[in-house]
Order: C-alpha cells, then structure tokens, then sequence
C-alpha cells in the first residue's frame, strides 16, 4: 500500500479542522463528526484549543483510503502560530492549503504559498465554503491562477478535453505528448504535481461534506509513492510531552529502519509511537515515510537530523516582538528559568533569555494570542500565574563589510589563536560557516571545534548588543599549542575573533518589517499614503476599483504596530489591514534606537572584544584596536593590507588612499588559496622543511608569447563606482538616480574615446521577481541584476564565462571581487584609478575638440551640422542673400 504524508494548512477561519474532520469520517478514521464550535473535533484535543475554538499544536491523525495509508498533520492557522506550522513542513510529502471560497486569497495564504515553495513542496488546493452565497468557481479560479500560479487547474471539471488542454499548458513535455496523442497521460500528470508544475484545484464545502469524497480520490489517484534511500535517515519537526510528561520527539524517517532500542545521536530510543489524535500505537520499528513520535532522547530538538539527514537551517518566519516574563512576587527567577526552558524545547523561536544585567527573563513571540496561550500554558504546567510587559522590537544586526576577525588566548598555560574572514550576505541568509584553513596550520579537528562555536551561540553585535545575522565567517588561519591547548581555549578565541572583527568593521542595524495589504475606502488613499510615508514604509501604486483602494507596500513593525487601531477608527470600521512578516531591513530610526540602548560593547564583559597574551608567565589583556600587532600568526590576507598600503602611499604621497590590490599580491594569495592542501605539490612550489617557497623565473628571462589580439570589454560595478567617487556619493544621498544618471554620461564619454564594450552593472536583487534586464543607453550597456543575484555575482559570473575569451577589465574597489576577477585572467581597475583613467579621457576629449576649433575660433551651429545640411542652409542663406540685393 502506497505511504503518504500530508499536511493541512490554511489561514484562520478557512475551516481547515473542518476538511481534517470529514476527510477523517469519510475514510473511516473517525465514527462520528466532530466540530471545531462545538469543541470536540478530533484533532483538537488540548483543552486550550477547545475552549478557544483554533487549533495551536500541530496535531496527527493515520487513515486509509483507496490505495493509500494516509499520515495528516493538521497545523496551526493564526499567525501567532506559524512557527508551529512552518516546523511541520519538513515532515510533509504533500501539501493541502484549504482557501476560503468567501475570502479568497489572504495575506497570510501568500505567506504560506512563499513557504511551501521556499520548502518545494507540492500542492493540492481545496476552495472550502462554496455553499456561501456569492462563490463563483470561475472567479476563484482565476484568483488563485493571477495571485499564487498560473499552473492551478481545476480538477472537477466535467469536461474532459478543456481539462486536457489545461494540463498541456503546464509542461513542454505535457504539451508535445499532447499535441502528439490528444491526451496528457496520467503518469505524466502526477510527475507534474510531485514537481510542482501543476497543481489540483477541488472545490466544495467541508461542513455539508461536498466534495470531500472527490478531493480524497484525488488524492488517492494524484499523489505517487515518494522513493527513500536504504541508509538511515530522520528528521525532528516537533517537540512535546505527553499528559503523564514524558518527553516526546517527532520525527520522520527519511530512509532505512528506525528500531526500538536504536542508538539516536548519543542516546536510545525507548519507545516508537504512531499517533492518531490523542491515542496512540507502539510498533517495534518504523519505516522510511513513517511519521512517529519516541520517547528516551532528551536532547533533540526541532530540524535536527539523524543518520544521512542534515539538520535544517533557521526558519523563515521569526517572531519579531519581545516581551519581559513577569513573575509574581515571592517567585525566584533562577527556579522559573528551567522551566520555562521546557517550553522553548517545544517552541525554539521564543528564545527565552536571562538578562543579567536587569534580572529579568525575556521572550520572543509573534502576538498577542500566543501571548495568552503562553500564560495560560504556564499556569496549567507549573501553576504560576505570570504576566508580561510592553514589547519591544527585535533588532538585529550585520557586519558593514568584509572584515578579517582576530582572537588570541593566551593566559598561563593556555593558548589558541583564531583568524576568521567576516563577509555580509544577502538580507534574509542568516549565518553561514566554512572553513579554508589548511591543515598544516591547524588540525581538523580543532577546526572542526571552531565551527562548532561559531553555530553554538548568538554572536551579539557592537551597536546595541543585537544577535548578528546575515554573515558568513569563514575559519582563515589558526595555531594550537601541542601541551597546553584545551578546547575552552579555542571557544573564548573563536569568540573574541567574531567581537573584534565586529568591532573593526563596524555593523548595521536591522529591524523587521511587514508586508501589509491595506483596503480602504477610494476617498480616503491620500491619508493612508500619507501615513505609510511618516511611517517610513514604501508603497505601491493603489489599485482602484470601484469604491475600495488596496495599498500594498512594506513597512517597518516598530511604526505599523498600533496602525490598525487607527486604520478603524478614520474608516469607521470599513479599513482592513492585513500584516505578514517580511524580513529584516536596514532600521529606519538607527540613530534613535542605538541612543536608547546605551549598549557599550567594551562594557560587555561577558563578550569581550579584545584578546589576552602572555609575556614572562603572566596573562594581560590587549584591546581589538591592537590587537593584530600581537598575532602570532601571519595574517591571510596580509597580502592585501601590504599592497593597500604602499598603493595608497605611492598615490597620495602618504599613508592614506584607497585600498587597491596589485597583480602580483592577488597571484600570491591565489596561490596560498588553491595550492594550501597540497603538502608541497602545488606548480611552481618546492618544500624546504616546513616553509614554502614561490619558484619563478627572473623577469629579465621571460619571453612571453604575442597574444592575439581580442575584443576588450569594461565591466563598471556601478554602485561600488558611485559611493567611492566623491562627487557622485554627494549627489546620491540627495538623489540617488541622478548620481546613477550621471555616471552613465560619464561612461559614455569614456567609451566614444576607448572604444571598448562597456557594460555598467547595478544591483537589482532585492527588487522581487525582478529578472535579468540589459539596455542600451547611447553607445554603452546598462545591466539591472536578477532577484538574488548581486552585481559582484553577475560580474564574477561573466568573468568566469567570458575571461579567456575576451580582454576583460573590471573597475571595482571590492578587495574579494577583485581576487575572484583576477583568478578568471581578467584586468583589474580601482575606483581610483578608474577616475584618473576617466579624467585623462576627458581631457582627450577637450584637446580634440580645441584643436579641430582651432586657435581664437568661434562656435557655431553649421559646425555641428552634417556636411549634406551645412551645404542645404549655405545654399538657402545665399538665395536669401541674393533676393535682398536686388531689392
């Protein structure tokens, strides 16, 4: 029999527990229909979701129909809940999103749709309350087809040929099979579903339980067996404890066989139980596709993985609020605390912190609902009535720039030393770690242990002491000491390195922002656009129809919190406004919150930014501005530090100017980069005990081979170019499309002199769904980036395709991207020395155009004239001239 697992999800009010319901009945799961108001639905078996009528833990249920043993996971629909629900994604093999025919697509079901295809999942969809007057099949269709995709297809047609027709537009191959035979085949159809190419639209009503029964056998008939691997593999959606307080860990088994008594990361598994509803199976092995809780770990945690699975990365929806645990008097902090840690096993996202400092615990939440449920689980699990305070934002934070971080320590009989490179990522990536050390340098398995540092803390940032986000720190150089290295040694150098390089680059705050859909009466847009500006939040154009506005945009949460309340009351009741978490962006009112926090990062002494060294048996503290004149091991990059520094001296005449990497430096830390593994076998390289030594032939006796002669292209990072010029970084804070303006007349100017292929490169990838867009703008051309893709990648990316085949120049002053340049065989201009390249070209510009003037010569409009006009306007001006002689 076929294995499936599907799980339900829809926004509040959909009446997704009422789909769960009849779906239940219908195959036979359930005698008897429960109902969500009358607080007896099967699936909703805490006493908290009954009394309040939502389902707010994710709840199990196993039956069969047709062909099929079904696993349903039925997941929370408010907001407040979506972590819950986000967790239950990685357990699914498909997704139902259950959409309400009387509302129609809503802010939330667009966050769910992002969700299931940032998790790839595919989608069955059942348009629920058609039995309301005012449902038009046609018109929802068409809904869903223009705001998720336009591969939904509704699959209780009657008509089979327009269904055909529908299914061939969803694939080339569908398409060519159909034009072939007349007909898609099934097989055909369900690859497409499993690939998230089509998806199955049914509609109906779950309280009346029409067309249940369809949807089931389309389920049944629709869906394929998922294959697994035989090597052992799960992994952790949810965490929980069962009513006698065991602790229970879900899990999916993703490949081979989980056995009772089976080692589960270093502990052992007691129990394996298949839930459905509040009762339970013991089995004595569970199969790959099989989704069951054990009992016996008490370590896992929810994305873990085991066996052949990877742990999963942090997840997309993030609460953005937090809130100070107040507890009632005569209720010590230190006891409350582990408890409350129970809950954040359950709930990974509420963060529960000890402030030291103030003494006080704080949570992280998505709203006010979560906040009761809270309360009202504290007080049934530990009878503690608690309340919490007003809540605050949670900010974040991002390295300004790439940045190499140092961190020595050294007290007595002590030591460890950590050099990491520090590089900002894209909004929304989180943190990621690698390792490029050799392991001549440092063994694996203390780098290995760095890493694991790296992933075991919050790193806080130097603004306002804000978790760091959005970077990747990459494990450069190290050292060890053979007697007197523990691994403690390595935790406080691996920390100070992160603080230090923090400290040096400097950070940016981030702050959460909504995306919000406003409707509102037609008359009253200017007030809320208005409000949206003062609100530094970014609109769209409104869309009008009839007498109702709809605004969309993003705003930040800190301005948009109470904005509801007033949406209320200046529309009398008739606003609505639907907010969903949308990231994290640059904070709006930096300057007021870094004030605010008073956070200074020397004063944090629990993460220190300097580095502790040893001199005649004693330790002594280093601050993180001095630090790297202590090192004891070369730096990396010192390389590029070197050649900033005499570029800079030979430029200005002293020890200041624009950094800039030259040929040979860039050569030498590519070589220490590609050849770092290879124990002296590297081209070029011999080893003389334990140094390494760069062969190469004198210049005097090299006799390089003519090159043929290849067309020559400028590729301009156009935004790198703006801020480092003087000039066009004033205009842009004013105005930043005029500095961009500007810049391409500049580079036209340049081009009609140099007559190369000049492409001018921006960033475009935080504009969503933008795509790939090139122009001609007069004789060069202008390329805007893909959503995602950075000018640097799509700069790299031609280099690296086009380097060898073309003479390519790049004018950038990014100190990476010019390794990375250089590597592809491609010529490297700095910001610097671009400009002075762009001054002298214009400068030949105004010679040719004196000399071609001539000494003492006036300008005039028959100059710049065609030669086949000049002649035309001479000829009339003489006729003219002859007329009024003879007048």
């Amino acid at each position: 029999m076929k294995k499936t697992v599907i799980g339900i999800l829809a926004h509040v009010d959909a009446g997704k527990t009422t789909l769960s319901e009849a779906m239940l009945y219908l195959s036979g799961g359930i005698r008897k229909l429960g109902r969500v108001d009358n607080g007896d639905a099967f699936l909703d078996t805490d006493a908290l979701e009954r009394a309040r009528g939502i389902t707010i833990f994710s709840k199990q249920a196993v039956f069969k129909f047709g062909s099929t043993r079904f696993t349903l996971l039925d997941t929370p629909g408010h907001v407040d809940f979506s972590a819950e629900m986000e967790r239950t994604l990685q357990a699914l093999d498909y997704a139902v999103l259950v959409i309400s025919g009387s509302d129609g697509v809503q802010g939330h079901t667009l966050t769910l749709w992002r969700l299931l295809k940032e998790y790839e999942i595919p989608v069955f969809l059942f348009i629920n309350k058609m039995d309301q007057p005012g449902c038009s099949r046609e018109k929802l269709l068409q809904e869903l087809q223009e705001r998720l995709d336009g591969a939904c297809a509704d699959f209780g047609v009657s008509d089979q040929e327009a269904f055909q027709e529908a299914a061939a537009m969803c694939g080339e191959a569908a398409l060519e099979q159909y034009l072939e035979t007349g007909r898609v085949s099934d097989e055909k159809i369900r690859e497409m579903i499993f690939s998230r190419k089509m998806f199955p639209c049914c509609f109906g009503s779950a309280l009346r339980l029409e067309g249940v029964e369809e949807f089931l056998k389309a389920l049944d008939f629709w869906t394929r067996p998922v294959s697994y691997p035989e090597e052992f593999g799960a992994r952790v959606f949810k965490v929980a404890r069962d009513v006698q307080g065991n602790r229970l860990t879900y899990l999916k088994v993703t490949g081979g066989v989980l056995k009772a008594r089976m080692q589960l990361g270093d502990e052992k598994v007691n129990q394996i139980r298949i839930y459905s509803g509040e009762k339970y199976e013991t089995v004595n092995e569970a199969a790959a596709g099989t989704v069951c809780a054990v009992t016996g770990p008490g370590d896992t945690r929810p994305g873990q993985g085991f066996g052949a699975e990877e742990t999963a990365g942090l997840p997309v929806l993030e609460p953005v609020l937090t809130y100070q645990i107040c507890l009632p008097e005569g209720c010590e902090p230190a006891a409350m605390l582990p408890k409350l840690r129970q809950l954040e096993e359950e709930e990974p996202e509420l963060h529960i912190v000890w402030n030291e400092q103030l003494k006080e615990i704080h949570a992280q939440v998505m709203g006010e609902v979560q906040i009761e449920i809270l309360k009202s689980l504290i007080l049934e699990r530990f009878e503690t009535e608690v309340e919490f305070g007003a809540g605050n934002i949670v900010y974040k934070e991002t390295v300004a720039r790439t940045v190499e971080g140092v961190g020595h320590f050294e007290p007595l009989r002590h030591y460890a030393e950590v050099h990491l490179l520090l590089e900002p990522l894209e909004r929304g990536s989180g943190l990621e770690f690698a390792s490029a050390c050799s392991e001549d340098s440092l063994d694996r398995n203390w780098q290995r242990l760095v890493l694991t540092h790296l992933a075991e803390k919050e790193h806080p940032g130097v603004l306002i002491g804000a978790p760091v986000t959005d970077m990747r720190i990459t494990l450069a150089a190290g050292r060890a000491h053979l007697k007197h290295t523990e691994g403690g040694d390595f935790r406080q150098a691996t920390y100070r390195a992160v603080r230090q390089g923090l400290r040096e680059a400097g950070t940016v705050l981030l702050e959460p922002y909504y995306e919000f859909r406003l409707e509102i009466p037609a008359q009253m847009v200017g007030r809320a656009m208005t409000d949206m500006e003062k609100m530094s939040g970014e609109c769209l154009p409104p869309e009008l129809s009839e007498d109702i506005a709809v605004l969309k945009g993003k705003v930040p949460v800190a301005s948009a919190r109470d904005y509801q309340k007033e949406v209320t009351a200046y529309t009398r009741g008739t606003g609505r406004l639907v907010c969903v978490p949308a990231g994290y962006g640059p904070c709006h009112n930096a300057q007021e919150v870094i004030e605010a926090a008073g956070y200074d990062p020397e004063r944090d002494l629990e993460n220190p930014t300097g580095s502790v060294f040893c001199s005649h048996g004693a330790g002594y503290p280093v601050s993180w501005d001095k630090v790297k004149e202590h090192m004891h091991v070369e730096s990396p990059f010192s390389c590029l530090k070197n050649s900033a520094a005499g570029n800079a001296a030979e430029s200005t005449g002293s020890g200041e100017g624009e950094p800039w990497l030259g040929v040979e430096e860039i050569d030498a830390i590519l070589a220490r980069t590609y050849y770092a593994n290879s124990h002296g076998k590297a081209p070029g390289r011999k080893r003389a005990g334990s140094r390494r030594t760069v062969i190469s032939a004198p210049a005097g006796q090299r006799q390089p081979k003519p090159a043929a002669i290849r067309e020559k292209y400028l590729l301009v990072d156009g935004y790198n170019i703006i801020f480092a010029w003087e000039e066009l970084r004033s205009l842009a804070e004013a105005n930043i499309d005029g500095a961009r303006g500007k810049l391409l007349d500049i580079l036209c100017n340049y081009q009609a002199v140099r007559k190369c292929r000049l492409i001018a490169v921006f960033d475009a990838y935080r504009m969503q769904g933008h795509r790939t867009e090139a122009m001609d703008y007069h004789n060069i051309q202008v390329v805007y980036t893909r959503e995602a893709e950075t000018a640097d990648q799509y700069i790299e990316k031609f280099a690296h395709e086009n380097g060898m085949k073309y003479d390519v120049t790049v004018a950038t002053s990014d100190g990476l991207e010019q390794i990375i340049i250089r590597s592809q065989g491609c010529r490297l201009l700095s910001a610097r020395e671009f400009q002075e390249e762009v001054e002298r070209a214009a400068l030949e510009i105004r010679q040719i155009y004196e000399e071609k003037q001539g000494p003492g010569r006036r300008n005039f409009l028959l100059d710049t004239l065609p030669e086949e006009a000049r002649r035309q306007i001479e000829k009339l001006a003489g006729e003219a001239s002859r007329n009024e002689t003879s007048d």
